[in-house]
């Protein structure tokens, strides 16, 4: 089968990184994003974010849909709450429009089976890191629903580790990858609360 190509796609530059499944607020102000979003809104359609890094525009961004618009102003600004749906790749930008557009191609993951094993090691390293860092248990009704996108979405990962999860093919690639990374924020947690620790006691060691 050909890829699923779309023309005239809204894209939106930001200086954010979105992942499917992700709830990201945003504040509409500019008049090419108003008629941006308004068109999406009258048409049920996505738009496109795309991380508009230092190193200029990515090629590969994820796709959203306006959940719901919080607040409408008077002039035409709005806070919409959207979410992350899928990956695409940039192919060509289009000028021709109101706002930036272009032909894009949503991308689809390798045929690989998701291994089970893998996604047990990696909600078990979610599960530490949620229980360490706000002393609670994450829902285990929606741990089993979370993939590596999902659980990626609740810790601020930092925006190139985030495009690099957009950027692999292969869910258990990023599985692995969100494993490592969660594995080492535990350790540099141990390491704050050792050092806290030696710096409560002067740095020496206490007895009794």
């Amino acid at each position: 089968m050909g890829a699923e190509l779309e023309h005239e796609f809204p894209l939106f530059p930001l200086g954010i990184v979105a992942l499917p499944g992700e709830l990201i607020p945003l504040h509409i102000f500019e008049e090419r994003y108003k008629t941006m979003m308004n068109e999406c809104l009258a048409g049920d359609r996505e738009f496109g974010i795309v991380w508009l890094s230092d190193d200029g525009l990515r090629t590969n961004g994820c796709a959203a849909r306006i959940d719901r618009v919080l607040e409408r102003m008077d002039d035409g600004r709005m806070n919409l709450l959207s979410r992350g749906t899928r990956v695409f790749r940039i192919v060509e930008r289009q000028a021709h429009l109101a706002y930036p557009a272009g032909i894009v191609e949503f991308v689809a993951d390798d045929d690989d089976r998701v291994d089970a094993g893998l996604l047990a090691t990696a909600h078990d390293a979610y599960t530490d890191l949620v229980k360490r860092a706000t002393d609670r248990d994450p829902d285990t009704t929606d741990l089993t629903e979370m993939g590596a996108y999902e659980i990626a979405a609740t810790v601020d990962l930092g925006l190139d580790v985030k495009q690099g999860l957009l950027d692999l093919r292969s869910e258990n690639a990023r599985l692995r990858l969100v494993t490592r990374l969660f594995r080492a924020a535990l350790k540099r947690l141990d390491f704050v609360d050792r050092a806290q620790a030696r710096a409560r006691s002067n740095g020496k060691v206490r007895f009794g």
